[in-house]
């Protein structure tokens, strides 16, 4: 183990990274390349905080984020997701392992589906021409941050004994 310490400061600036891609999301419609890839690059680091060894662990991360990636890349193809979103999810897939990140994906689900109604309701309300986008960087961060809060933090604890 190297240290708590170094584990929940990675976990609180990913949490950043995920506030502030739901943020450009909401208002750009996009999700930056160096943000996803930020958080990607920091999650090695994450690992050797956290006291992840090199088999199983390392390599079940790398297989749920390249799954995830083959799956959510056929969907991008299909003209269902945007690239950052599948970027965006990819580079969580690399913290998160396969029951949390699958409980991600629920709860992004989740919330996407009542933020594109509420985006649909207010479009259609306006009398808008055309068809609605939903920010779905926001439904992923928020899904996100409550995965992270009940994997990691207080009654869980990412080093909960020692």
């Amino acid at each position: 183990m190297t240290g708590g310490f170094l584990a929940y400061g990675l976990l609180a600036a990913l949490a950043i990274a995920l506030v502030f891609a739901a943020a450009t999301d909401l208002r750009a419609r996009t999700i930056d390349n160096w943000l996803t890839f930020g958080i990607a690059a920091a999650a090695p680091l994450f690992w050797w905080a956290s006291g992840l060894e090199l088999w199983p662990g390392v390599a079940l991360q790398v297989g749920v984020a390249l799954a995830a990636f083959a799956v959510l890349a056929g969907i991008w193809a299909l003209g269902q997701m945007g690239g950052g979103d599948v970027k965006l999810l990819t580079a969580l897939a690399l913290w998160l392992p396969w029951l949390p990140f699958v409980r991600l994906l629920i709860f992004m689900s989740l919330i996407g589906l009542a933020l594109t109604l509420v985006i649909a309701a207010a479009h259609y309300a306006r009398r808008r021409p055309g068809k609605p986008m939903t920010p779905y960087g926001v439904a992923i961060s928020l899904a996100g941050l409550w995965v992270l809060a009940s994997t990691y933090g207080p009654p869980a604890g990412l080093f909960q004994g020692t």
